[in-house]
């Protein structure tokens, strides 16, 4: 595979074609005429990356107003991804709309420097917008500890495209009354324990969880206050 590397603005995206849960799609052409934002997380079934995916959800129908299509990625397989997006339409009860790369052989994570030799083998958070023209235009880069805040990348790409359209520049919070801002996510303001790391680990949440000192949509997804 090839080493590591964060490509820069103004580089065009490249051409790969990948797996997905929507079948094979060659990148940037599938997206021609269009913006998109591809977002990695580290892992499906863990608890923040379900967090993201259920805003990303959520405001889905904002990105489309905006002529943006979302993709997510991670070093899954297909069948991970299929499995967890029914977990959440099940558990939660939101549908994942977009589809989601099955990058299990890591080329293209590697190719957009996705994934660190400090963090593991999994991709971090790695936001990328494109262009209709495939021209990558903003990179953002999050820690596998750290939530993105979606409405927050719905502003960059409303930036991004005003500056386009009228050739000016946005100053600082530009924009941030046009979308919902909140604090929290699914679980509120709460705080996220890492999922077990053992059975031992495994049964104690699950017994936490019963006596009401923890919060738990399933045993590897528990929450608390701060």
């Amino acid at each position: 595979m090839e080493e590591a590397r964060i490509p820069v603005l103004g580089e065009k995206f490249p051409e790969v074609e990948v797996k997905t849960t929507h079948g094979i799609i060659k990148l940037p052409d599938h997206y021609k005429g269009k913006w998109f934002v591809l977002f990695s997380h580290p892992a499906d079934f863990t608890p923040v990356c379900t967090t993201e995916f259920v805003e990303f959800a959520k405001n889905y129908e904002k990105f489309k107003e905006l002529n943006t299509e979302l993709i997510g990625l991670s070093i899954d397989q297909v069948f991970s991804h299929i499995k967890w997006m029914e977990w959440i339409k099940e558990k939660i009860g939101v549908e994942i709309p977009f589809p989601i790369i099955a990058d299990d052989q890591g080329e293209l994570a590697k190719k957009l420097g996705m994934i660190s030799p400090y963090k593991g083998t999994n991709t971090v958070r790695a936001v990328f917008i494109v262009d209709p023209n495939g021209v990558i235009r903003a990179i953002l880069y999050y820690p596998q500890e750290t939530g993105r805040n979606i409405t927050e990348i719905l502003r960059l790409v409303k930036a991004l495209q005003t500056a386009d359209k009228h050739g000016v520049a946005t100053p600082a919070n530009w924009a941030v009354d046009q979308f919902e801002w909140k604090s929290g996510s699914l679980v509120g303001n709460n705080v996220i324990i890492p999922p077990a790391s053992s059975l031992e680990e495994k049964k104690d949440r699950e017994e936490r969880a019963k006596r009401g000192e923890i919060k738990c949509f399933d045993w590897w997804f528990c929450y608390k206050p701060l």
